[in-house]
């Protein structure tokens, strides 16, 4: 029985009074009114959507998603490269392995450890692929994650890689958030959220524990406790030598946190870092890169500074950093790791990537440019070893631009010119399409950039695809996106990534100037981007389809109440959108660092102009919206998503929700979830734009 809506009723909660929600009740995840009025929902989006192009479109997708010459990637464990991998035949994937050299041959011979379809369909579970645990002392075992239904909350059980099984009365560590390493064959060492008191207010592990074989995970000795307004605690192990080291990761906030040193005794020491910066322990390596100024050893260091110190000088009491990278007003950094006592730095210099390798010498530190990769586009790198502790130096990339095809190189420990191990065909034909940059002016007068992809010359009128993320100091890269360019831009359509501020693109300062009060500017930004786009000649604003997730689905929701004028379609997908109630749903707590607290008056004042829940009104003229989210998101609420449709319904607004079962904090957890998610909003967007091209 659907319930019923009483679109009469004065307890809309408003800005004035954000506390009178007559959708509470869709908060309740499997309750069976809420799931009643998810499945009419979905029935009225479906068939909507039903026909002959969605089916081509979801199977022109899947197709995309399952194709046999994508590339497989790999990390490296002794000899063996290890992947994990879905298709059409294996839908929630296999992992296997191969040998180096039939790797690099390009002829693997794959030895598959688990076959994750069969084990779902012989226990009747819908698992889903978590990562697997190993250590390289022990060849026979592996800690395996699994997860049901794609949440982030995982089940952990103790396998046998010679029998291919799960061994019955092996460690199992049951569902919950959090993870465990191995310390040695009969002990691991676990962070879990597992237990009465044992989880944070966000839900994340408060306590590192010591779990003997044959024992009860309760009775396991508690190395360390954080407090449960915090957001949670994590530890891994570095080895050398035959000597071990824990480190205890202790996160305090979702940008603070403190780094300990322990061994299974106990923990020795807190290192005398500010709490804001990050930090890479690796050996008797330490790197620290501050997030706000910091004065220490008699000088001034600016945020994104990258520090390097030996361990055993800074335990000793030094505090003689040397400067190894400094950030500049369009040079930001990115990304920093260890491999084999080097320092890895990945950098933007103006959007262009941009990687350097620091290594300690007689003379000090000194840096060199990485080389051999591209100064456009797109480029990830990381080291090959999955076990950092017997990394030889080798090093993984991965290149590519809207319109080029991934490339997977591997760069030897002399860092000489790369290779390339697998390239990707193209799946979408790219002739005619060009890739430009442009700057928006935002309303503070600050220079926006985006990335346009889309045919030469401007129409006018073209079908464009905004999208942006904006938060997190996630910083948000035009990549070879392959459904996207079959079904969007090989028909005709032009597609635009912004570079708004709260993300990483510029560093900490572009982080800091979309973060909490600055959240209403990030949101103001994507504005102008589309803005721009109609006075640059290329589109309307009525031919403009925006899509985002997750807080990028906040970014949309605010677009729908702020700049309805400014768009033709909206997608907005796993998003948050109650920014009242966002602390006390699910890992919301973790994110007052981001938004700031909804129940501190002051941070309400700002918070109020960006809770698009609360902002909604009627009377007004909403472009078409289509709200999707995922019923196994135990990291964003799908409640968020919920409520805002049903308040959309309620004012009279046509607006459309869609929930799978399953899926995760994502689209979907195999190809055909997936599929659907994607082909019923691109097909939304189209429609609602008046935009129905020639299927692909």
């Amino acid at each position: 029985m659907t319930h019923a809506i009483d679109r009469s009723t004065d307890l809309r909660p408003t800005r004035d009074h954000p506390d009178d929600d007559p959708y509470l009740w869709l908060e309740e995840i499997d309750g069976e009114t809420a799931l009643a009025w998810v499945t009419d929902q979905n029935k009225r989006t479906l068939a909507i959507s039903a026909g002959d192009r969605f089916v081509r479109d979801r199977d022109t997708a899947r197709h995309l998603m399952d194709r046999p010459d994508r590339i497989a990637m790999v990390r490296r464990r002794g000899t063996l490269f290890y992947n994990f991998w879905k298709d059409a035949d294996h839908p929630r994937g296999l992992w296997r392995r191969a040998s180096e050299a039939d790797y690099r041959a390009g002829v693997p011979a794959w030895d598959v450890l688990l076959d994750l379809d069969a084990l779902a369909t012989e226990e009747g579970e819908d698992w889903v692929w978590g990562g697997a645990d190993l250590l390289d002392a022990i060849e026979d075992r592996a800690l395996v994650k699994l997860s049901r239904g794609g949440g982030d909350a995982t089940v952990l059980r103790e396998f046998d890689l010679i029998e291919r099984h799960f061994i019955g009365d092996g460690f199992i560590l049951p569902e919950a958030k959090g993870a465990a390493t191995w310390l040695d064959r009969d002990t691991l060492l676990v962070s879990s959220a597992l237990g009465d008191g044992m989880a944070t207010r966000a839900g994340y592990p408060r306590t590192v524990r010591v779990w003997s074989r044959g024992t009860e995970l309760h009775d396991a000795r508690m190395l360390f406790e954080t407090s449960a307004n915090n957001m949670g605690v994590w530890a891994e192990v570095e080895r050398r030598g035959g000597e071990e080291r824990i480190v205890i990761a202790e996160r305090t906030g979702f940008f603070d946190g403190s780094l300990h040193l322990a061994d299974r005794s106990g923990v020795s020491t807190c290192l005398d870092i500010p709490s804001d910066a990050e930090i890479q322990l690796h050996r008797d390596g330490l790197a620290v890169q501050p997030r706000t100024t910091w004065h220490v050893g008699g000088r001034t260091h600016a945020p994104d500074t990258v520090l390097v110190i030996k361990l055993g000088d800074f335990l000793a009491g030094s505090r003689d950093f040397a400067v190894v990278w400094e950030p500049s007003a369009r040079r930001a950094l990115q990304d920093v790791f260890w491999s084999n006592d080097r320092l890895v730095i990945g950098a933007l210099d103006n959007l262009r990537p941009n990687f350097g390798v620091c290594e300690a010498s007689s003379a000090g530190w000194t840096y060199r440019h990485l080389p051999g990769l591209p100064d456009i586009g797109t480029v990830s790198v990381w080291p090959l070893d999955a076990d950092s502790d017997v990394a030889d130096g080798e090093l993984s990339a991965l290149v590519q631009d809207p319109v080029t095809p991934p490339t997977l190189l591997t760069i030897p420990p002399s860092l000489s010119k790369p290779t390339v191990l697998r390239t990707t065909p193209a799946t979408f034909d790219a002739a005619g399409l060009r890739v430009t940059r442009h700057e928006a002016v935002s309303v503070d007068g600050t220079r926006i950039p985006y990335i346009q992809t889309g045919p030469v010359g401007e129409s006018g009128d073209a079908p464009v695809h905004l999208t942006a993320y904006g938060g997190f100091k996630v910083s948000v890269l035009p990549t070879y996106q392959a459904v996207m360019g079959k079904l969007w831009l090989e028909p005709g359509g032009t597609s635009v990534v912004a570079n708004i501020r709260g993300g990483g693109e510029f560093g900490t300062a572009w982080h800091e100037a979309g973060r909490r009060e600055g959240k209403a500017l990030a949101h103001d930004d994507f504005a102008a981007v589309a803005a721009d786009l109609v006075a640059r000649g290329v589109t309307r604003a009525d031919r403009i389809a925006a899509e985002g997730g997750s807080n990028g689905g906040l970014l949309i929701a605010n677009m729908l109440t702020r700049y309805p004028g400014r768009f033709g379609a909206l997608f907005c997908t796993i998003p948050l959108i109650d920014m009242r109630r966002y602390t006390k749903l699910l890992a919301g707590a973790s994110w007052i660092a981001e938004y700031g607290d909804p129940d501190d008056p002051d941070d309400w004042a700002f918070l109020s102009r960006i809770s698009a829940y609360h902002n909604v009104e009627a009377g007004r003229s909403y472009p078409p919206i289509l709200i999707a989210t995922s019923r196994r998101d135990d990291r964003v609420h799908p409640g968020h998503a919920r409520k805002m449709a049903a308040k959309l319904q309620a004012l009279g607004y046509d607006a459309a929700f869609y929930e799978p079962a399953a899926g995760g904090h994502g689209y979907g957890n195999d190809s055909t979830q997936a599929a659907t998610f994607m082909a019923l909003g691109l097909g939304f967007l189209r429609r609602s734009i008046g935009w129905e091209p020639t299927a692909a």
